[in-house]
């Protein structure tokens, strides 16, 4: 099978989804599956330092970029547009990774036209929450094209049940499937270099702390964990606990979190540690007590999979749609978004070490049983397989 991918942008910055492409086409070559991602230059307000409009290899994956050439959100680039009128020829199914962006449209519209079977994977974008941001943009995009080129898609991708579900209830789209992301194995079967995370940050030496890691965004709650965090941590029972904050986002906010931090008179209690990735990030969560992902919407929840591997506890809100897994496993605490609510929960985990890790072992079993990139991957093989034997019959 050859299959081609197509996603906005794949710079670390995106977090969540540029990591998981990586890792579903290595899966997938595993299996013996010809992958190429194709995408933009888009890093934020930069760009990747990229070669242009010729195959590369780009963080193991064989990649073809094109120039954005305008719009951070929509990402336009007329190059890769023109590549895709017949490029997607050369492939026996287009995976289409996202909705509403010059890419996606594109690669819908031209697999169209050169009869190629095509899956599209939302990332999230069509959660009424999601609908809910910047309604007017999406709405002039879903009339446009997005509308036509998930209703003709051969299959759309969700990664939760219940992620599917609110999509159908409210958009009427049908030919669903459930196809989760996975994990590295590195973290499950303990391959990565040993490294110490504390041992970079004397402030956590003998403490335990709580976990933040991926994109700094508004959607991810974080002024309200904040708020929680620091509130219950003034009382002498919770004093020594410690939150660090791993990630990046735009300047501004990330500018307005640290001055939260400082008007709580958080700064000894709270840690900005920026991104990490790799070693450092594995560090980070293997040393961690807890990993909290209090987001107002989340499809998947890549972090707290990754925590979980790592036998690492989580506490999720009731919006991420991996939350009813995680209170079925007993992998975790789940809570709401209100202030209260939080600020309970939060207390209730940083309180008892031993139902941590009783959690947390229940949450690598569940890892281990169902989020796999192996396991995914042949279920993803299987999926392309029947998409294109049907649109060789038809």
């Amino acid at each position: 099978m050859r299959v081609l991918h197509v996603i906005p942008a794949v710079a670390p910055r995106y977090g969540g989804p540029s990591h998981a492409i990586v890792q579903m086409c290595a899966a997938l070559r595993d299996r013996g599956t010809e992958c190429l991602v194709v995408t933009t230059d888009a890093d934020g307000r930069s760009r990747l330092p990229v070669q242009l409009e010729r195959p590369v290899t780009y963080r193991g994956m064989p990649t073809l970029f094109f120039r954005r050439q305008w719009s951070e959100s929509f990402k336009y680039s007329r190059p890769l547009a023109r590549w895709l009128d017949t490029g997607v020829t050369r492939f026996d199914v287009v995976h289409i990774h996202a909705v509403f962006s010059h890419a996606c449209l594109e690669a819908g519209r031209a697999c169209r036209q050169r009869a190629v079977p095509y899956v599209v994977r939302p990332l999230g974008t069509l959660d009424p929450w999601s609908l809910g941001q910047k309604p007017v943009r999406k709405r002039i995009l879903w009339h446009w094209r997005a509308r036509e080129v998930l209703r003709r898609a051969a299959a759309i991708q969700y990664t939760t049940a219940e992620e599917r579900r609110r999509v159908e209830r409210s958009l009427g789209l049908e030919r669903g499937v459930v196809i989760p992301l996975g994990v590295d194995d590195e973290l499950l079967v303990g391959r990565v270099e040993p490294r110490s995370f504390r041992g970079r940050y004397p402030e956590l030496a003998g403490r335990p702390y709580v976990l933040v890691l991926g994109r700094l965004h508004p959607k991810k709650g974080l002024e309200l964990l904040l708020e929680a965090f620091l509130e219950i941590t003034r009382s002498h029972e919770l004093a020594h606990w410690r939150l660090v904050m791993a990630g990046d986002g735009d300047t501004a906010y990330v500018a307005r979190l640290r001055r939260l931090i400082e008007r709580r008179d958080g700064a000894n209690r709270v840690l900005c540690v920026g991104w990490l990735d790799g070693v450092e990030k594995a560090a980070a969560l293997g040393e961690a007590a807890l990993l909290v992902l209090s987001s107002r919407q989340e499809n998947l929840g890549l972090a707290a999979l990754e925590a979980l591997a790592c036998g690492v506890p989580v506490l999720v809100s009731a919006a991420v749609n991996l939350a009813p897994e995680i209170q079925s496993a007993g992998a975790g605490w789940v809570t709401g978004l209100q202030h209260g609510a939080l600020t309970t929960t939060l207390i209730a985990a940083l309180q008892s070490e031993q139902e941590r890790a009783r959690r947390g072992a229940a949450g690598r079993e569940l890892v281990i049983r169902r989020f796999r990139w192996s396991s995914i991957a042949a279920e993803l093989d299987a999926l392309y397989r029947a998409v294109s034997a049907r649109a060789l019959v038809a």
